[in-house]
């Protein structure tokens, strides 16, 4: 049996704004963090994150975040592409207590991965509802660096 390959597929750079803290809720603490921008490009796509989306994100206590982001990709060519971004991401206690205080950190310390997915009624887009996707992240004060690769 021959273990799956992965293909990049594309780099997503989103501005983000500043969080917005809920407090405790059941399950942990609740922030939503809006998507305000940015750019992405790979795989013969290339263009725009719009604002509006948002990372809906439960911090456990234990400060695994489990996130729930959701945004739209527009085209260089109007293309629109809506993404479903499940993931988790978590580092050690010093690491992610800078990470709630919008410190930067070294990316390499933080497990942040996700597993996305696409719609779009773009006929040339398709393959990106027919493939599997796995994702890396890489979070910064104010932005947001995503990479994905598809499951070949």
């Amino acid at each position: 049996m021959t273990a799956p390959q992965l293909e990049f597929a594309l780099e997503i750079r989103a501005q983000l704004g500043v969080p917005l803290d809920l407090g405790p809720v059941p399950g942990g603490r609740r922030r939503i963090v809006q998507i305000l921008g940015g750019t992405f490009e790979g795989s013969g796509l290339k263009g725009r994150v719009l604002p509006g989306g948002a990372d809906w994100q439960i911090v456990r206590a234990d400060g695994l975040a489990e996130l729930d982001t959701r945004y739209t990709l527009e085209t260089d060519d109007g293309k629109l592409i809506y993404v479903q971004n499940p993931g988790i991401r978590h580092a050690p206690p010093d690491v992610t207590a800078k990470l709630m205080a919008g410190q930067p950190v070294d990316p390499s310390l933080v497990y942040f991965r996700s597993a996305p997915r696409f719609e779009t009624s773009a006929p040339e887009l398709a393959w990106l509802m027919r493939s599997i996707f796995v994702g890396t992240g890489e979070r910064h004060p104010a932005d947001v660096v995503l990479r994905f690769w598809k499951l070949a």
